[in-house]
C-alpha cells in the first residue's frame, strides 16, 4: 500500500503545472468573447452597434467600409476617446457534501471578491506599472475624397477592437486571486488603410485591412483543492503527527521528510503563474457592402476575417515551499528516489522557473448584416444580427523553450510531451442583435438610443472567475450636436454616448470544470472544487467623438 500510495502522490505533482497552465491559457480567448465590438465609437455605442446599415463615418471602416462613400468633403478628421470602468464580483459558497479527500472546512467558504483595478499593455513597452481605477481607449481616423470620384479613402488607427483587464491585486488575499491575479488582453489596431467605392446612387462596396496588435498578460495564484491531493494531505496527517518525520518514513518512502511546510493541504495555495505574450503585427480583413434603395430604407453587411494570430512571449512559473519541500523529502528517503525514478517525477522542483513560450490562437471570423428604417424624416431605427465563429477556437497549444519539470509529471494524464500543452477551450457559435433608435431633434441635435441583448459564445459548463464571460445586456444612451463652422461646410459633430453592460452568473457546484469540479482525476483547474459560486460583471463607459474638415 505505501508503494502505491507513494506512487499517486508523484501524480499530484505531475497534474499541477498542467492544471495551472490549463487554467490560464484558457482565458485568452473567453475575454475577447466578451469585450468585442463595445466601444469603438459613440454613435456605433449609442445605436447598440447596429450601424452597418447606417455606418458611422470613418469608423465605417470597422463596421461597413462601403459606409465610407457617405463621406463626400474632401478631408474629414476624427478623434475619439473611450473612457471605460470593469467591476466583477464573485462570492463562493461550500456545498454541504463538500469533502476533499477528508478535507472539509474551505477557508473561502462565504468568501467575497469586489471590484478592483485596471492594467495598461503599451506597444514596445510592455505592462505598465501603474493601476489606474478606469481605462483610457482612443481613436484617430481620416477620409480623403476628390469630387466626382466613386472611391473614398480612409485610415483609423490606436483603437481597440476588444480590451478585457482586470487587476484584483488590491485585496491580496481575495478569493478570486487563484483564477486571475492580474487578467489583461488587449487587440489594439495600429493601422487600417481601407477604401469605398460608389457603384451606383444606391449601392457602395467597400475593403479595410486592419493592422493589429495582440497583448495577453496573465498572473495568477494556484491552490489545488483536488480529492487525489486531500488524499495524501490525510495521510500524512495519519504518519506524520504534526509535519514531523519518523526514523520509519525515512527508511521508506520519506512521506514526512517535508517537515510541516510539506504537508499537502488542498485549500493550500501551491504557485504562482505568470504569462506575458504579444502578436505585434496582426492584419485581418473586413469587407462591406452598402444598399441605399431609398431615403427611408438601407441594408448592408459586413464580413470581418479571421486569422491565426501567433503569440511569443515568456512565463515565469513560481512554486510555494510546500511542494518543493514534499518532493524533497522523497528524495530524501531509502526507497523514495526508486519510485520517483519509475513514475518519472523529476529529483527536485525549482522555486521559479521561466522561459520563453509561443502559442497560435485561431482568431474567429464574424459576419454582420443589418436594416435601417425611417418612418418619418426625424424618426430612425436599426437593427443588427451578428454571427461569429467561436467554435473554431477548440484547442490552444503553449509550446516552451525548455521541458517544463512539473509537466514531466503528467504522463499518466497523457499529457505529452513535456516542453508543450494542448487545452480543449469549449466555445459555441454564437447569434447575437442588437438596435438602435434616433430622433432627429432639430437639423443640429439628434438623440440616440441602443440596445444589445450579448449571448455568451461560452456555456455555464465552461465558465470560470478567470473568464467571467455570462449573457449580458448593454444599454446605450447618447446624442450628436453639430456646429457648422461656415456655409457650405459641414462644419463640427460632437457625438457624446454612455453605455451601461451587466451581466450575472450563477455555478453550482461540480457543474463547471473549468471551476468548481471535484472528481479524483479532474486535471482541468478547479480552485474552487465543490464550492457553488455567484458572480456578475458590469462595464460602463463614456465615449466622446469630435469630427471636422481638415
Amino acid at each position: 500500500m505505501g508503494l502505491f500510495q507513494t506512487a499517486r502522490r508523484r501524480v499530484v505533482l505531475r497534474w499541477l503545472m498542467a492544471a495551472c497552465l490549463l487554467g490560464a491559457g484558457y482565458v485568452p480567448v473567453a475575454m475577447a468573447a466578451l469585450a468585442e465590438n463595445i466601444a469603438i465609437d459613440p454613435k456605433a455605442m449609442a445605436l447598440g452597434n447596429a450601424v452597418t446599415a447606417d455606418p458611422p463615418a470613418v469608423m465605417s471602416i470597422h463596421f461597413n467600409p462601403a459606409g465610407l462613400t457617405r463621406v463626400t468633403v474632401p478631408r474629414t478628421k476624427t478623434d475619439n476617446i473611450t473612457v471605460a470602468k470593469i467591476s466583477t464580483n464573485e462570492r463562493f459558497i461550500a456545498d454541504p457534501d463538500m469533502n476533499i479527500g477528508g478535507f472539509r472546512d474551505d477557508p473561502l467558504d462565504g468568501a467575497k471578491q469586489g471590484q478592483g483595478t485596471h492594467r495598461l499593455y503599451l506597444p514596445g513597452l510592455g505592462l505598465m506599472p501603474w493601476h489606474p481605477p478606469i481605462l483610457v481607449a482612443g481613436a484617430l481616423g481620416f477620409t480623403w475624397h476628390q469630387e466626382g470620384s466613386p472611391f473614398t479613402f480612409g485610415n483609423a488607427s490606436a483603437y481597440p477592437t476588444f480590451m478585457m483587464s482586470l487587476d484584483r491585486s488590491n485585496e491580496p488575499n481575495g478569493p478570486s486571486l487563484y483564477q486571475g491575479r492580474t487578467v489583461l488582453m488587449e487587440r489594439l489596431v495600429l493601422a487600417s488603410p481601407s477604401v469605398g467605392y460608389k457603384f451606383s446612387d444606391t449601392l457602395s462596396f467597400g475593403i479595410a485591412a486592419p493592422i493589429a496588435f495582440h497583448a495577453i498578460f496573465i498572473n495568477t495564484d494556484m491552490r489545488m483543492p483536488n480529492k487525489l491531493l486531500g488524499t495524501m494531505g490525510s495521510l500524512q496527517k495519519a504518519v506524520c503527527p504534526g509535519g514531523n518525520g519518523q526514523m520509519f518514513d525515512t527508511l521508506t518512502f520519506g512521506l514526512c521528510g517535508g517537515g510541516p511546510e510539506g504537508m499537502l493541504n488542498p485549500f493550500k495555495r501551491v504557485a504562482n503563474l505568470e504569462l506575458d505574450m504579444t502578436a505585434p503585427l496582426d492584419p485581418t480583413v473586413n469587407f462591406g457592402v452598402l444598399w441605399e434603395p431609398k431615403r427611408w430604407l438601407a441594408m448592408g453587411a459586413t464580413f470581418q476575417g479571421g486569422s491565426k494570430t501567433s503569440f511569443e512571449g515568456t512565463y515565469k512559473f513560481t512554486v510555494d515551499p510546500v511542494m518543493r519541500l514534499f518532493v524533497q523529502g522523497i528524495h530524501s528517503s531509502l526507497l523514495g528516489p526508486v519510485v520517483a525514478a519509475t513514475t518519472g517525477m523529476p529529483t527536485s522542483i525549482p522555486e521559479v522557473q521561466t522561459g520563453n513560450v509561443i502559442t497560435t490562437v485561431p482568431f474567429p471570423d464574424r459576419f454582420q448584416m443589418g436594416f435601417k428604417v425611417k418612418p418619418t424624416p426625424k424618426l430612425q431605427f436599426t437593427v443588427d444580427f451578428s454571427y461569429t465563429d467561436w467554435a473554431k477556437m477548440k484547442t490552444m497549444t503553449l509550446k516552451f523553450d525548455n521541458d517544463i519539470e512539473m509537466l514531466k509529471m503528467a504522463r499518466i494524464f497523457g499529457i505529452t510531451p513535456s516542453n508543450q500543452l494542448t487545452m480543449n477551450l469549449g466555445f459555441v457559435n454564437v447569434w447575437n442583435w442588437g438596435m438602435g433608435m434616433q430622433y432627429q431633434v432639430s437639423d443640429r441635435f439628434a438623440l440616440r438610443f441602443g440596445y444589445e441583448p450579448r449571448k455568451s459564445s461560452l456555456p455555464l459548463s465552461q465558465l470560470a472567475v478567470l473568464a467571467p464571460m455570462p449573457d449580458t445586456v448593454v444599454k446605450s444612451i447618447g446624442f450628436e450636436y453639430k456646429k457648422r463652422a461656415r456655409e457650405f461646410s459641414t462644419g463640427t459633430a460632437f457625438d457624446v454616448t454612455y453605455s451601461h453592460m451587466t451581466g450575472r452568473y450563477y455555478v453550482p457546484a461540480r457543474t463547471s470544470c473549468n471551476m468548481n469540479c471535484d472528481d479524483f482525476f479532474n486535471i482541468v483547474y478547479n480552485p474552487y472544487a465543490a464550492m457553488d459560486v455567484n458572480g456578475s460583471i458590469t462595464i460602463r463607459y463614456l465615449g466622446i467623438g469630435i469630427s471636422h474638415e481638415f
